[in-house]
């Protein structure tokens, strides 16, 4: 259903507020680079500092700017169920094309928990959920053997992994389906999950760089993996550097490097230390990016 580079889509701010001029443009810029979708308040949508009103706002844009050219994944996730059901209904309203709904954080439901909150979310619109597992954020892991049952629901559809064990995509691969949406949720080993059984990846690291993100998606799809590993070598740096501290701090100096949106991020996050700033400033020469931006 969902395949390639897929950016979380930064959310841009300006002066404290949204930013919704340059959020236009940066939907525009994806469309236009070669992304194959893109996802709006994930985490690295800084969701957790958005009010649900803020929200729900950035998601309509994204949606309008969009307009049919790319897939919408809107993030609806909650570790309160109600709320997540107010998200995902909001955005089957407004024409999103799914819903990536992260496991509930910092409550730590059992997997039986797991499995009522999905079956609410799954009943609650005519949308289709991919399931977003990070137990590094969340603290709770969905087994495979979980996600095999709620894969049994008819709009259950995918999983992005961040889990960082790759042997995990056979594993639900095995009791999924092979039709089951597998994307990575971690650049640094995207390459080796589609290896595995993955078909793309929902990625911090194509906010800066959309066009190589896309390449080496593509070239793994189509079974080339030396070419793929020849953009993983020109990315790898810059996968590391963006995660040295939060991401999306990374991703936003980065993109701000090439004019693309203001570094400003929301308490308690804040811009790169740096020593970190250059770190990113020498990989993003690593890979090219400055010379592409100035061509």
């Amino acid at each position: 259903m969902f395949k390639g580079s897929i950016p979380a889509l930064v959310t841009p701010f300006k002066d404290g507020e949204l930013d919704l001029v340059t959020l236009k443009k940066l939907v525009d810029w994806h469309v236009a680079q070669g992304s194959n979708g893109i996802v709006p308040v994930g985490t690295t949508g800084e969701s957790p500092t958005l009010s649900l009103r803020e929200h729900e706002i950035v998601v309509e844009e994204v949606v309008k700017y969009a307009a049919g050219r790319i897939p919408v994944i809107a993030g609806a996730g909650a570790n309160n169920t109600k709320e997540g059901v107010r998200l995902i209904s909001h955005a089957a309203e407004v024409g999103a094309d799914a819903a990536l709904v992260v496991t509930p954080y910092y409550n730590k439901p059992t997997q039986a928990g797991l499995i009522a909150h999905y079956t609410a979310m799954h009943d609650a619109a005519d949308l289709p959920i991919v399931i977003y597992n990070i137990p590094g954020r969340s603290v709770i892991d969905m087994l495979p053997t979980t996600m095999a049952e709620l894969a049994k629901l008819e709009r259950i559809v995918g999983v992005k992994d961040a889990t960082g064990k790759l042997e995990r995509v056979a594993f639900t691969r095995m009791l999924c389906g092979a039709d089951f949406c597998q994307l990575s949720g971690e650049d640094a080993t995207a390459v080796g999950f589609n290896a595995m059984g993955g078909v793309g990846c929902i990625s911090v690291t194509a906010n800066v760089a959309p066009k190589l993100c896309a390449e080496m998606q593509a070239a793994t799809l189509a079974g080339d993996y030396a070419k793929a590993l020849e953009y993983q070598d020109l990315l790898l740096p810059l996968h590391e550097a963006i995660f040295i501290e939060p991401g999306v701090s990374g991703a936003k100096f980065a993109m701000s490097e090439l004019g693309l949106c203001s570094p400003e991020v929301r308490l308690p996050l804040l811009e790169p230390s740096e020593p970190v700033k250059e770190k990113i400033r020498a990989a993003m020469q690593h890979a090219g990016l400055y010379e592409t931006a100035a061509a």
